[in-house]
């Protein structure tokens, strides 16, 4: 009972240490399974998911796939099981000829991980091959005078198979005379002997009929049979002896085909028939017998196809030297077959990836390569390398394998596609090489923002232009590929004038042209300041921004306005029915450029456009007065004359400089008079001549002689004043030069626009109010105005009204200078 306790307690121990020594080899990267031979296609090996701890799933999705390391595919992976299964029918003799056990490697790539696991199956043997010779029929010749206990060596059986299934005995039967001896040989093997145990008599028998048998130790046993025939001859005392106990030759693989690798001698004493040697192969294998021959009667040795190093690098064959008389000798011949560096490094590219992204971090695995050399030593030393200057290096993985891993981080917009070639050379002289090249394709990743084509835009537009012109196109570029390369502009928010700035301007999403939505006045707005930005498709996505200036260029859209004489009040004054809107007086005594009015214009355009020049258009006297060119002053050409109308009337022509060039006309009514008894007798007469048809002249007649004899009281005071200001004037014209109708000392404010316009208005006046429904009449004498300076034009963005009719005499500085009257006559 202990004994059973203990030999229980072995196995499950043994148990133990089994399954610790497959997980260990699992946990390292190395599985091994056992599997018989002759098994059919599809036979199961061992569960590899199981062991390796991979889902089914897994096997599927991470592209897991078994890679064989010989020319034939033995194994395979069964997708819905995860079981190592056999891909072909496998014999162990025709793989494993002289090797013991049997193990052939294969490995496990799981392309998802990038990960290698390597696979030992081992091939056992079956009882499949029953020993066999390689003559069925063997003749021997022994002298008849042969001693008792002659050995004779047998033909050698040969089986396949290994262990307990291969060669383990032979019998012999047929003959009394012959017994058989068994011999170990030097390596192990059994060397049949046949032994004379009683004495031949020619004339009794001369032949012998033997059957000798080799039986395996399989289960059922399998056996193998040749026939000895023995022929009993007379004596013949000498036999064969060769010239060396062993022969020994070292060729390269690549020696040419009947090529005499070594040849064989031996020597007999006898002579005649019985000094005759001839040889053969005593022992050799099947594949030796296939590369080399023998002749027989030279004992060379010659080369019938070429070698392989890689097929077999070693052979060794028994070759036996025989006389007529029967009489022979044996010695070895070991050709060693040296390797010549005649196979290429072959590069397999195991698993590898077709697109990477840019922004993939370094170290990241993009291919898997086996690398192997079927030469040996130094021949199949193999060293891989990758070209300089790419971003990539090479990492040994598992045994033969290296893995292609980035060195550096990627930049698409530098390189978008790498042809990474990987190089194996052997150690060879000269070495060998062989080459493989990875197409590799880097995705975009949105890493630039977009690029305008200039730092800043500007543009000039023509005002009053339709609504919907291009005013100019920006343009940004991105850097970047596909979705992350599409450019879409828009306008930044922002506001202009208190309306939405996208009221005004637009931007085409994708062209990036600039339209003006609106019609733009130069008056009202002479710059535009906006920003576009310019935006990626990425995910994010990426901007940038650009400055864009937009000047309004001013066109001769504004005709020039007249300020003096006023148009509203002429207009109001005629729907009323007033005889004069105003009149300008003139004393007849004035001098030749005595200053008699000034017509103020002001023109709303800017620059050129705004340039302004007066000239005399019509005149009821022509040359009797002139109007200075740029400041719009009228002033008398002579002294006034008797013989010339007291009432004159002038046509003053206001033009700017703009291309067409546009105008504007004043008029004005000038009284020449003596005393203020004939300007109030100008004055009716005018006033008799405006009267309404069908109304009584003695009405207003009489209605004048009131307003005479009210301003009666006034005269001498008025004569007074007039006295003074001549005088004032006097003293001016000696301290000031003569006027000599040149721009010298006019100010240059005086003929631009309205946007450099100062005060250029210099008139002296006094009113003289008389109405025909009121007892009373006024005489108001208005500030002087010396004034050389207008406010300056309020900018666009805060409208103000230039000048108005009741800001006139405001407007007037307190400087009086008797240069001219106005005095207004009206009546409803």
């Amino acid at each position: 009972m202990c004994a059973v306790g203990r030999r229980w307690g072995r196995r499950q121990r043994a148990l133990l240490w089994a399954v610790l020594l497959a997980a260990w080899e699992a946990a390292w990267g190395q599985l091994r399974y056992s599997v018989p031979e002759e098994m059919p296609k599809g036979s199961f090996v061992g569960d590899v998911a199981k062991d390796l701890g991979l889902q089914l799933p897994a096997i599927r999705d991470r592209g897991v796939h078994i890679l064989d390391k010989g020319r034939t595919q033995y194994f395979a992976l069964h997708g819905k099981t995860g079981h190592l299964v056999t891909a072909e029918k496998i014999d162990r003799e025709q793989l494993c000829e002289s090797v013991q056990q049997c193990v052939l490697r294969c490995e496990l790539i799981v392309e998802g991980q990038m990960q290698v696991y390597g696979i030992e199956v081992e091939i056992t043997d079956i009882n499949d091959n029953a020993p066999s010779f390689r003559e069925a029929e063997t003749a021997l010749k022994m002298l008849e005078t042969t001693a008792l206990g002659s050995r004779f060596p047998l033909p050698d059986a040969h089986d396949p198979d290994s262990g307990r299934n291969s060669l383990q005995s032979y019998e012999l039967s047929g003959d009394e005379h012959f017994s058989l001896a068994v011999q170990a040989g030097p390596g192990g093997d059994q060397r049949p002997e046949l032994v004379l145990a009683k004495a031949l008599d020619r004339e009794e028998a001369a032949f012998h009929e033997l059957v000798l048998r080799a039986m395996d130790g399989g289960d059922p046993a399998r056996t193998g049979t040749a026939r000895i025939r023995v022929t009993v001859v007379d004596a013949n005392d000498n036999a064969p002896v060769f010239s060396q106990a062993e022969y020994t030759v070292r060729v390269p693989e690549d020696v040419p085909v009947g090529s005499v690798l070594v040849t064989v001698t031996a020597t007999d004493a006898d002579e005649g028939p019985n000094g005759h040697v001839k040889f053969l192969f005593k022992k050799v294998t099947e594949k030796a017998s296939q590369i080399f021959q023998l002749d027989g009667d030279t004992g060379a040795i010659t080369l019938l196809r070429s070698l392989d190093f890689e097929e077999g690098n070693s052979y060794k064959m028994e070759v036996q030297a025989h006389d007529a008389g029967g009489f022979f000798d044996s010695t070895n011949v070991v050709i060693t077959v040296t390797d010549v560096n005649d196979n290429a490094p072959e590069l397999t590219v195991s698993s590898r990836l077709n697109e990477i992204s840019e922004d993939a971090p370094s170290g990241t695995v993009v291919a898997l390569i086996h690398v192997q050399d079927r030469d040996s030593g130094e021949n199949g030393d193999v060293r891989c390398s990758l070209d300089k200057d790419i971003p990539f290096r090479l990492e040994k993985s598992f045994e033969d394998y290296y893995r292609i891993v980035t060195a550096r981080e990627l930049d698409r917009e530098q390189v978008s596609e790498y042809n990474v070639t990987v190089r194996a050379a052997d150690g060879g002289s000269p070495p060998l090489q062989s080459s493989a090249v990875l197409a590799l394709r880097v995705l975009d990743v949105n890493d630039n923002a977009p690029v305008f084509a200039e730092e800043r835009y500007s543009a000039r537009l023509a005002e009053n232009n339709a609504a919907g012109a291009l005013v100019l196109t920006v343009r940004a570029t991105d850097a970047d590929w596909g979705q992350n390369a599409r450019v879409r502009y828009r306008l930044a928010e922002g506001r202009v004038r208190g309306a939405p700035l996208s009221s005004y301007v637009s931007v085409q999403a994708e062209t990036g042209a600039l339209y003006a939505l609106r019609s733009f006045d130069y008056e009202q707005l002479r710059e535009l300041q906006l920003w576009v930005r310019a935006e990626d498709g990425g995910a994010p996505a990426l901007s940038s921004n650009v400055s864009v200036r937009l000047l309004i260029v001013d066109e001769n859209d504004n005709a020039p306005q007249v300020l003096y004489p006023p148009q509203a009040a002429a207009a109001a004054a005629a729907g009323s029915g007033a005889v004069w809107s105003g009149v300008e007086l003139a004393p007849r005594w004035s001098e030749a450029g005595a200053l008699v009015a000034k017509v103020v214009a002001v023109d709303a355009d800017a620059g050129q456009n705004a340039w302004l020049s007066y000239e005399l258009a019509k005149a009821t006297e022509p040359g009797l007065f002139r109007v200075g060119l740029h400041s719009g002053e009228v002033r008398t050409a002579r002294s006034p004359l008797a013989r010339d109308a007291a009432r004159q009337s002038l046509v003053v022509l206001v033009k700017d400089h703009g291309r067409p060039a546009l105008s504007a006309t004043a008029t004005l009514s000038v009284v020449l008079a003596e005393s203020v008894a004939e300007l109030l007798a100008e004055l009716g007469s005018a006033a008799d001549e405006a009267a309404a048809p069908g109304e009584p002249a003695a009405g207003l007649t009489r209605w004048l002689v009131l307003a005479v004899a009210a301003v009666s009281c006034l005269f001498v005071a008025f004569l007074l004043l007039l006295l003074a200001l001549r005088l004032r004037r006097w003293r001016r014209q000696q301290l000031l030069p003569a006027d000599s109708g040149a721009l010298r000392g006019v100010p240059v404010s005086h003929f631009v626009g309205i946007d450099g316009v100062r005060a250029f208005l210099q008139s002296y006046s006094h009113e003289v109010s008389l109405t025909a429904d009121s007892r009373k009449s006024q005489l108001r004498f208005s500030a002087g105005s010396c004034c050389d300076t207008l406010p300056a034009r309020p900018p666009p963005d805060e409208p103000a009204p230039l000048l108005g009719d009741d800001d006139l005499a405001g407007a007037l500085p307190a400087d009086p200078s008797p240069a001219s009257q106005r005095i207004g006559l009206g009546h409803k």
